[in-house]
Formats: C-alpha cells, structure tokens, sequence
C-alpha cells in the first residue's frame, strides 16, 4: 500500500487493476475492487491497519469491467458507478460468474476461492458527473467513457489527486477492445487540463499527466493508420494483420505475454475500424485530433444555484435527487449481442486478460 496524500492510499499488485482508498474523518471511501477474493481479505486487512475499524462508506467502480467489480461482494456497502456500468453488469448472470471461473483453468486454487462468487451492481448510479462530500472531503465522479461507455474519472480537487481507471495505462498497451477511441483523446485531453500531481492509473505506477502524451500518440496514430487503409478498400483483417507489427514496440510486452498483447492490439485495431465503417467517425482524417477536448472546463466550480453536476452528502443529506440515477441492482439476466465486443467475452483457450 502506497499513500500518495494524505489519507489517500493506492495497492497497485492485485490482480484485475489498480485499487484505492480515501480515509474520510467518518469513514473510508474504495475505488475498485479486486478481482480475487484472497486479494480481497488482504485489501481489508491492509485498510483496517491504516485506518482502524472506521466503516466502508461506498466502493466507487470506474468501469464495469471484471478487473474492477468483482470484489464488490465483500465490502457491505453501497456501489456507485455510471448508468452504463449498471446497464452492463444487469448481463452479469450464472453464465457469466461460470465463465469467469473456467478462465481460471490453469489456476485451481483460484477457481476454488471464486466457487461462490457473486456479482454486485451499482445501487447508485449517475449520468454525467456527481460529487461525494464526507468527512471533510470532496470526490468528484466524472463521466468520460473513451476506454469504455461507462469509463470515469473520480478526482480530488483539494488533493490534486486522481483515479483515471482505465482512461490511462502507465507505460503498457491499452485494452481498446470496446473503447471509442475519439472519446478517449477527449479524455486525455481533459485530464491533461486538471493539472493532477498524482495520477493513479488502471494499470501500471501512479504517474503525472506526461504519461499521456504518449497514450494519446498512440491512439491517434491507430486512428491515422486505419483511415488510410480503409481509403485502400482493406479489409478489418488485412487492416489489423498490417498494423499490429507497428504497434506492439510503442509500449514494453513481457516475452510471456507477446502472444496475447499482440491479439489484445488487434481488437484495439478491429474496434477503431468499426467506428469508421458504421459511421461513427469521418473517412477523413480528423484536423482536430491532436487538439480534442471535452466539452466542459476542469476548472468550474459550482455556484451555490448552480452546483456542478449531482452531489451526495453522505452524511445523509441528498441533493439533486431527481436527476441522479438511483437504481437498485436489477437480478434479470440480459442477453447480450453475439460479437467480438460483448461485455464480458472470454478467451478460455488463452491466457487471463486483467481487463476484458
């Protein structure tokens, strides 16, 4: 456990993603969870040390990935994550928790720890952006999607600290596999404009905004390369096949792993094609792609008629409650469309992917 400000504590070694926690004076604040229930104990064991028998307030979920939800289960308190995370976990059913157990076939002490594993939904949930006030505290959740539709970014303006999830990898290849690659420039970009003195990434070491730049160089050169070959008639494959060899010395790939980075590109590769082909971005290059930005201002600060998105007052007292989506976990199954980009697609026959 690292403290990187006072009271504000990351755990960057468990399985699935990064984790953190935010020490309130009436309680802790979590950022993710891990992916192992052993992770877990330890996580608790680790809290309990550094902040005694103060109460779990809420786990915060970035994205509802499995890297980042599936220790929701042992920590008695409410989720928050956006609308979209809560739309996307209502698929996670039987079949899922059993899929998610088969892929840990090389592992069967892990398989045995996940024999009762069960999924808990954001039971608060939230559109564009909403502040937490406790404890002398003030945590801004902030919707950016990019990395995927329910992405956010969780800041702490007095601390200057924050929680990127998924929207920044530190030194590694992103998963793009579901991404909107336009949206996440937007994204880097906006994070760029707050001015962090500690980010905490998804995956990787806590760093500092210059670590985006060459996430954003990345992306950006995806986006080039796949719009030329789509103006030579290329097909996804043919596209994906000469583009990934480039690709692949842009970030380091553990010699174990090469095989599946290399296919975790190509999804990236598949997925940017797709935005292109279905219209969702311009045939033409973009001339703003090295200057995209969101379309709100980091620096805004609510007037007391005018608050800054929803705010939560979690010593009891709600504000905005009518536009803040607040939804109790829905236990309906939803199929899902049968393809490459489905939420919770596995690769049995494969090694563990931390973040599909």
């Amino acid at each position: 456990m690292q403290e990187i400000a006072p009271g504000v504590y990351v755990h960057l070694d468990f399985r699935g993603s990064n984790v953190g926690l935010i020490e309130t004076s009436s309680g802790n604040i979590l950022i993710d969870t891990p992916m192992i229930p052993s992770d877990n104990q330890r996580w608790l064991s680790y809290i309990r040390q550094v902040t005694g028998n103060k109460p779990i307030l809420c786990v915060i979920n970035t994205d509802h990935h499995r890297g980042h939800v599936l220790g929701n289960q042992f920590y008695d308190a409410p989720v928050i994550a956006h609308d979209l995370a809560w739309k996307n976990m209502r698929g996670y059913g039987a079949n899922f928790c059993q899929r998610v157990v088969d892929s840990f076939k090389r592992e069967p002490k892990v398989q045995a720890e996940l024999a009762n594993l069960e999924i808990v939904r954001p039971t608060i949930t939230f559109d564009s952006r909403l502040d937490l006030e406790y404890g002398g505290r003030t945590i801004r959740l902030i919707h950016v999607g990019g990395h995927t539709e329910a992405t956010i970014l969780i800041w702490l303006p007095e601390e200057k600290v924050l929680f990127a999830g998924d929207t920044v990898w530190s030194d590694q290849h992103p998963y793009m596999a579901q991404a909107n690659s336009k949206q996440w420039l937007e994204a880097l970009s906006y994070i760029r404009k707050l001015h962090a003195t500690s980010i905490v990434p998804g995956h990787g070491p806590v760093t500092t905004i210059e670590s985006t730049e060459p996430l954003s160089e990345y992306i950006r050169y995806v986006r080039r390369q796949v719009r030329v070959r789509i103006r030579r008639g290329m097909t996804k494959q043919e596209t994906a096949s000469s583009l990934v060899k480039s690709l692949v010395p842009m970030f380091p790939v553990p010699s174990d792993r090469r095989s599946k980075i290399e296919s975790q590109i190509k999804q990236g590769i598949n997925r940017v094609y797709n935005e292109y082909k279905k219209g969702t971005e311009p045939s033409r290059p973009d001339p703003d792609d090295d200057n995209e930005a969101l379309d709100f201002e980091p620096d805004e600060t609510p007037t007391d008629d005018e608050p800054l998105g929803d705010a939560i007052d979690l010593d009891g007292n709600s504000q905005e409650d009518e536009d803040r989506g607040y939804r109790e976990g829905d236990e309906r199954d939803e199929e899902h469309d049968d393809d490459d980009e489905r939420d919770d697609a596995f690769d049995l026959d494969d090694d563990f992917d931390l973040d599909e």
